[in-house]
């Protein structure tokens, strides 16, 4: 197993991945003028792509298995060119035109750079276990959580404009430091379909992660809304989601010892119960509540970085005890992804918009009650049926 490269190519695609969507709606409603619930739209609009693209990058990933270090190229200068283009290049056209294809570029480049790191877990392991699996995604969340620190702070000390060019650089220099993860002869595997997939189990795990992450993605949606216009804590927000993913990256070593002991299924009950208490608790806050909100960050951090290590690797080795070809499989699990955090966007913003509220100046109780429902009981709800779907799914799931 090579772990520098393997935390080094999490670390730009994390960058990439989740803090466009913490920083997106808020620099489009700014910088670009554009209304939340128009943001939302086209968030949720494009996975109508992701919905045909995901599964057909993983065919062709697992058609030619040969080409994953060309393909890899083209992901990582698709994504350092699109980054570029969103927050450092002025728009050359109509802002909305601009935004649409210029996600376009970089979903579609995040698409087949997770589907194809994803997919290397089984041939960087040293087995088909799910323990194996888990030491992997260790060294893979802990980058992961590294570039997600660096893209959610690096905006606080250069502006959008920095960003973009210092994310390209970052995506552009790992994408060459990372490429000994794609020497080696491709393992022989069987070709999937949706039928194996279910039999597997695959499709069980993949029905609890849309669930499970349904309300991680809600929160980050909101996160910036719920700390300056809710908690009246105007440029705390990066701070915070420092210290969250601080807690999420100290977690990992601590949750892969406590799913050795418990087992993976309890370990994952365990997580949700605490961001339940988390969610929970944020939503009695009140403005300039900093010290107690802290603390939820950490907990929700702490909770998240178990979903972040455990489900992955259930994944992975679900797939590998079956013998099935993971480029397509993992493209059913980005979209999964993907899905939700668009469906965070594309529902929440516009409640928020009807409900009058707007970042940044004064909003009437209503939109403040509305911000704290679908940022903190919503998701407490959504845990809750995580919670149900972990308990009842067969056991051998969670078999190491």
């Amino acid at each position: 197993m090579r772990a520098l490269p393997i935390g080094l190519f999490a670390m730009a695609l994390a960058a990439a991945g989740l803090p466009l969507y913490i920083h997106l709606p808020r620099y489009a409603e700014v910088n670009l003028g554009l209304s939340l619930s128009t943001v939302g739209a086209i968030l949720l609009g494009i996975r109508v792509l992701d919905f045909v693209q995901d599964p057909a990058l993983g065919w062709m990933v697992d058609r030619y298995p040969n080409r994953r270090r060309m393909f890899v190229g083209v992901a990582v200068v698709g994504l350092a060119i699109g980054f570029l283009c969103l927050f450092t290049i002025v728009p050359p056209t109509e802002p909305i035109l601009w935004l649409v294809l210029v996600l376009a570029l970089v979903f579609t480049a995040f698409s087949l750079a997770t589907i194809l790191f994803y997919g290397q877990t089984r041939a960087l392991s040293v087995g088909d276990t799910t323990h194996a699996m888990i030491d992997v995604a260790k060294w893979r969340e802990s980058g992961s959580l590294i570039g997600i620190i660096l893209a959610a702070s690096l905006p606080i000390w250069l502006g959008y404009t920095g960003f973009g060019v210092v994310l390209m650089a970052l995506i552009l220099g790992v994408g060459w430091l990372s490429r000994p993860l794609w020497t080696g002869v491709p393992l022989k595997e069987d070709k999937l379909d949706l039928k194996a997939l279910i039999s597997s189990g695959g499709g069980n795990l993949l029905v609890l992660t849309c669930v499970n992450t349904l309300p991680v993605a809600i929160t980050s949606t909101l996160f910036v809304f719920f700390v300056e216009d809710r908690l009246m804590l105007t440029e705390a927000a990066g701070p915070f989601l420092i210290l969250f993913f601080l807690a999420a990256a100290v977690s990992i070593p601590i949750w892969t010892k406590v799913a050795g002991s418990i087992g993976t299924r309890a370990t994952l009950v365990l997580a949700m119960g605490l961001a339940i208490a988390s969610f929970g608790w944020a939503a009695t806050l009140g403005g300039g509540e900093a010290t107690a909100f802290a603390i939820i960050c950490i907990g929700s951090g702490f909770a998240a970085g178990a979903d972040m290590l455990i489900l992955p690797a259930l994944f992975s080795a679900t797939l590998a005890k079956a013998g099935l070809q993971t480029g397509q499989a993992f493209g059913f699990w980005s979209f999964a992804n993907k899905m939700t955090l668009a469906l965070a966007a594309g529902l929440v913003l516009p409640i928020l918009d009807r409900q009058g509220f707007q970042s940044a100046s004064e909003n009437s109780p209503e939109a403040l009650a509305s911000l704290t429902l679908l940022y903190a009981l919503i998701p407490c709800g959504l845990k809750a049926v995580a919670i149900l779907i972990t308990l009842t799914l067969p056991k051998k799931t969670f078999q190491t």
